[in-house]
């Protein structure tokens, strides 16, 4: 079984997107490479990095990446890689957090995609199916969130919205 070069994994909060991408990527063997996007910055994210790496195991090589998504990409890319981004919610967050150019790292992101010899896999979160938020800075984020992933799903050959961990594919043929 092989990946499309790239995909796109949504759903929301504890829907089960982080382990389906990695079942994506174990499933085509390889070299597994996973760049985390979040930072260990409360007990909270400490516990749950620890169980995403308890979870993946020795076979994947970890790469902490906050903000040059584009960067570690590069540095990371080969023919036999299969490289899992997670997540790009996150790392809109952290680009918000520093001051940057949210469209155009985007933008940057997206015209990376087909220089790259990798398979890779983007996990995100959907955010726009709840209620609208109340304050300007949410509604902000929500906003950004949502043309990122417009962006990036665009970008993509294949896009998976998974829901209590079942798949629904929204862009590219089914291979799982």
């Amino acid at each position: 079984m092989s990946l499309p070069p790239s995909t796109l994994v949504l759903g929301g909060a504890a829907s089960g997107k982080s382990l389906y991408a990695e079942n994506l990527i174990r499933d085509i063997g390889g070299n597994p490479v996973y760049i985390a996007t979040a930072e260990a910055l409360d007990e909270e994210m400490q516990k749950k990095i620890a169980l995403h790496r308890k979870r993946r195991g020795d076979q994947w090589r970890a790469v902490e990446e906050p903000l040059s998504l584009v960067d570690a990409l590069k540095d990371h890319d080969s023919a036999d890689a299969a490289i899992l981004v997670d997540c790009l919610t996150l790392w809109l967050s952290n680009l918000l957090a520093n001051g940057r150019d949210v469209v155009g790292e985007t933008d940057k992101l997206v015209q990376a995609l087909p220089t790259l010899s990798a398979s890779v896999v983007f996990v995100s979160n959907e955010l726009g199916l709840g209620v609208v938020p109340e304050n300007v800075a949410a509604r902000q984020f929500r906003n950004l969130h949502g043309v990122m992933n417009q962006s990036v799903a665009v970008a993509v050959e294949h896009v998976i919205f998974v829901t209590a961990g079942l798949p629904s594919i929204l862009k590219g043929v089914s291979g799982r």
